[in-house]
């Protein structure tokens, strides 16, 4: 069983005094019989009461308020877990026994905001695209899969060139971007087809592996499959979830599952920076901390590069 030091950095810098900060925090590791937290350290600038609480989906929450005017906030998480392996998913049951039970909760509280799809333009594209996994000749789990090799075989992963607020119209005219939309749009396929999806936030932590996602905070997607529960699927790198991942928080998107997010009063001049480190330890050995820096992250209006540009330019030929 893997155990991991994971040191996640969130930096504001405003360009003139702020005060009034309000903020909303999920760093707080989930806690259940495939994921054990040993240790657990936050520090915020200024020392300011957090108050914990769990949200609609069960998600640990925090929330604080910085009053006093502040050129930097600076948030810092500091975590140690084991994680456990999970057991290789079953495909025994007759295929047709699974997709009419699929039928039987869709009209259940519990899974209602992980099957509806949010509407955009180039929905019927993706939905024409979607017929085979429809028509039932293979197993909600074999669709899952396939869908999860489609998303990463058909989108390029390509840092820069997307943010928070890009819509799936956007990720999909793309084909490119990162993991948060690799997530977004293989959740929306799977929910299509009547499959609940949750998005799903944390960390990758590759050791020897040398996944994509690492050095930073990562996503991927939980499909429910009949008979077996919540199946974790990385479309960012084509793998079910297995011990080398670290779960935060599960939602409908990333709005749910954001590690930070707040408001506060004065400039709207401000430089934010992320970092993350993980160290891996598996009790005989140790390997070192992976190289990591606090990064600048960019705005939503800058978030675009060649690459992006060259796209939208071969879209209006």
């Amino acid at each position: 069983m893997p155990r991991f030091n994971i040191h996640h950095v969130t930096k504001y810098t405003y360009e003139a005094p702020v005060k009034d900060s309000a903020n909303q925090i999920i760093l707080f590791p989930v806690k259940d019989e495939f994921q054990e937290v040993l240790k657990h350290d936050l520090v915020i600038t200024g020392e300011p009461g957090v108050e914990i609480y769990k949200d609609y989906y069960g998600n640990e929450i925090g929330s604080f308020t910085t009053i006093a005017p502040h050129k930097e906030l600076s948030i810092d998480s500091t975590i140690e877990v084991i994680t456990k392996p999970r057991p290789e998913p079953s495909d025994l049951t007759a295929k047709e026994e699974q997709w009419k039970h699929l039928e039987t909760i869709c009209g259940q509280v519990a899974f209602l905001d992980f099957l509806k799809v949010e509407y955009f333009d180039t929905l019927p594209e993706i939905i024409s695209l979607m017929e085979e996994e429809k028509n039932g000749e293979i197993t909600p789990l074999q669709a899952a899969s396939r869908l999860n090799t489609k998303v990463y075989e058909h989108f390029r992963y390509i840092k820069g060139i997307t943010n928070v607020e890009t819509t799936l119209d956007e990720i999909w005219k793309l084909k490119a971007g990162v993991c948060q939309d690799f997530a977004h749009i293989l959740s929306a396929m799977l929910r299509i087809i009547k499959i609940p999806a949750r998005y799903v936030s944390g960390y990758v932590c590759p050791n020897e592996h040398g996944l994509r996602g690492e050095g930073a905070t990562h996503a991927w997607v939980e499909a429910y499959i009949p008979f077996n529960g919540w199946i974790g699927f990385d479309p960012t790198n084509n793998m079910l979830v297995n011990d080398l991942h670290v779960r935060l928080a599960v939602g409908r998107n990333f709005r749910d599952c954001s590690p930070v997010k707040g408001t506060y009063k004065g400039t709207s001049n401000q430089v934010l920076e992320v970092g993350v480190t993980v160290g891996y330890e598996d009790g005989h050995s140790t390997v070192k901390d992976l190289a990591s820096t606090l990064t600048p992250q960019p705005s939503p209006k800058e978030t675009k590069n060649s690459y992006r540009q060259f796209v939208e330019m071969q879209q209006q030929q």
